[in-house]
């Protein structure tokens, strides 16, 4: 199973040049990387991004991730993959362009 995780460019660049990264600063307040499902990303990229045109979206595998990942409960009590601990760009299955079209954002086709 694949999880996704929005990446704003400066973001998905420091990750790529230093072979891992604890998140973004939400990431870091929260002491975890946030992480969403197929079902949840788009929802996640709106309240979260909504007006931001150039993001990276990463696929992970579940698997590759170990018992640092824990499923939470969130909004709404919908849970919420977490990971704690940094994630390493080997962990990484593929990232594409998330931009941002007139009605949101335009996602790889089989995502959402």
């Amino acid at each position: 199973m694949l999880i996704f995780k929005i990446f704003r460019r400066p973001e998905w660049e420091a990750f790529r040049a230093e072979g891992q990264t604890p998140g973004a600063p939400v990431d870091l307040a929260d002491g975890f990387i946030h992480l969403s499902t197929a079902g949840q990303v788009a929802e996640t990229a709106e309240k979260h991004f909504g007006t931001e045109s150039d993001l990276v979206l990463v696929a992970l595998d579940v698997d590759k991730l170990g018992p640092a990942l824990k499923w939470e409960a969130s909004r709404g009590g919908a849970l919420f993959p977490h990971l704690y601990r940094p994630l390493e760009i080997g962990e990484v299955v593929w990232d594409k362009s998330l931009p941002l079209g007139a009605s949101g954002h335009i996602f790889p086709e089989g995502v959402v």
